[in-house]
């Protein structure tokens, strides 16, 4: 009977073992993985706060904020006074009446600031009325609200 001899444990090659190093590679990517899904990109939103203007030789005194109130049933208001009836989509008086306050707001100097105030149950249709009405009176100093004005 022959017995096998044992070698020392110096002896023994096990070699390279790829298993455990895969393992490792796998639980760092899935951690990586995880992370690069909980990045949130932060933006910047440049915003221009009201104030008081500084006018000169000017006859007409230009209010430092303008408030658009856009109600529940579509109705339009510009700093308190209903404009158009909530069935007018292009909203002619609204835009007018922004023209106006553009070219006084020009031959002042000073900048035209609007502030919209929409309900909660307003239409989304609505909002983006007013904001044509907007660019087609040439206003970019827009902000957005929520609740009533104060």
């Amino acid at each position: 009977m022959k017995r096998h001899r044992r070698k020392p444990s110096a002896e023994v090659n096990l070699g390279f073992q790829i298993a455990p190093m895969i393992d490792v590679v796998f639980v760092i990517m899935l951690y990586f993985m995880v992370m690069a899904g909980a990045v949130q990109v932060e933006n910047a939103h440049n915003t221009k706060l009201p104030g008081t203007v500084q006018v000169e030789n000017s006859d007409t005194p230009m209010p430092d904020e303008i408030a658009i109130r856009i109600e529940d049933d579509g109705q339009v208001s510009l700093n308190e006074d209903p404009l158009d009836s909530p069935e007018i989509k292009l909203l002619p008086e609204l835009a007018s009446n922004l023209n106006q306050l553009r070219e006084s707001s020009a031959a002042s100097r000073s900048e035209v600031l609007v502030t919209i105030y929409a309900n909660e149950q307003a239409k989304y249709e609505r909002v983006v009325d007013v904001l044509d009405a907007l660019s087609r009176a040439q206003i970019s100093n827009v902000t957005f609200q929520a609740g009533a004005p104060e």
